[in-house]
């Protein structure tokens, strides 16, 4: 039951993620790439001292993947956050998820391993409900903007997922790259001129970054050992689902025919998905 309590603490972390950000750059007002740059501050200084108030050996900065993991937790950190400028919370989330699942499929394709049936099935029913979503339809069209920038940072949070596998320190090694990521968003926020910050929204981002992501990821990393891979896999996608129920519920937002029909057949091919796996 411990277990189990954590998990959905967990997910909805990792749920709050988009609403926060939702709230900070839509409601709130705050520049999108200031939201971000603060959101990584506050999650590399939580990070940094669970990691140095561990027993332990401390994780090291100076490594390729390190750098690359850094790059492309940037790239989903400031496309994240631009998105929210015209995407509802629950929305992005689902796009995220679903772009994470085809590019993850695609990568494996690429390393030429065998894939068994079921994987190809669930994720041509997860492209299908993509292409539901993102399909131009008059009126009901999604903000083309938002939608490119949150489907480049499910790739690069796709990226970010494979260059972590078999990390034997995950929570250091989420420190380190968080650290040296920080940096890269805050010269694209200077590139992009400050905006302004509205006390709100610096309070939203703080906590974004050091609660629903820096513990979220660190709580994540405890009680994976404890998961099943398919049951992780399986508890993930609760997130859209509970993203939307709280952008209808706090936020306001739509819940559309089209929104649920896409995020049933998003969410039900990760699941054929992850069905077969071991």
């Amino acid at each position: 039951m411990k277990t189990f309590a954590l998990t959905c603490v967990i997910m909805c972390a990792f749920a709050a993620n988009s609403l926060l950000n939702r709230l900070g750059v839509a409601i709130q007002h705050m520049d999108p790439m200031d939201f971000a740059t603060v959101r990584t501050a506050a999650g590399a200084v939580m990070l940094w001292v669970l990691v140095i108030g561990r027993n332990g050996p401390k994780p090291a900065l100076f490594k390729a993947r390190r750098f690359a993991g850094a790059a492309a937790l940037a790239v989903y950190m400031v496309g994240f956050s631009w998105a929210y400028i015209t995407l509802d919370a629950g929305l992005g989330a689902l796009i995220l998820f679903g772009v994470l699942q085809i590019v993850v499929f695609g990568w494996a394709v690429v390393e030429g391993g065998h894939i068994p049936l079921l994987r190809w099935v669930g994720a041509a029913i997860a492209l299908a409900g993509l292409c539901v979503l993102l399909w131009p339809s008059g009126e009901a069209a999604l903000p083309l903007g938002g939608a490119l920038a949150m489907t480049v940072a499910g790739a690069a949070w796709a990226a970010y997922t494979l260059l972590g596998r078999g990390e034997a320190d995950p929570l250091g090694a989420t420190a380190s790259n968080f650290l040296l990521c920080l940096p890269l968003v805050a010269a694209v926020m200077l590139a992009t001129q400050i905006g302004p910050m509205p006390i709100p929204g610096v309070i939203t981002a703080i906590i974004a970054g050091a609660v629903t992501s820096g513990l979220g990821y660190a709580l994540w990393y405890r009680v994976l050992p404890s998961l099943p891979t398919t049951v992780a896999g399986i508890a993930q996608l609760s997130v859209p689902v509970i993203a939307v129920a709280a952008g209808v519920a706090l936020l306001g937002e739509d819940l559309s025919a089209r929104l649920i029909i896409a995020g049933a057949l998003v969410l039900g091919g990760i699941a054929v998905s992850l069905s077969v796996r071991r």
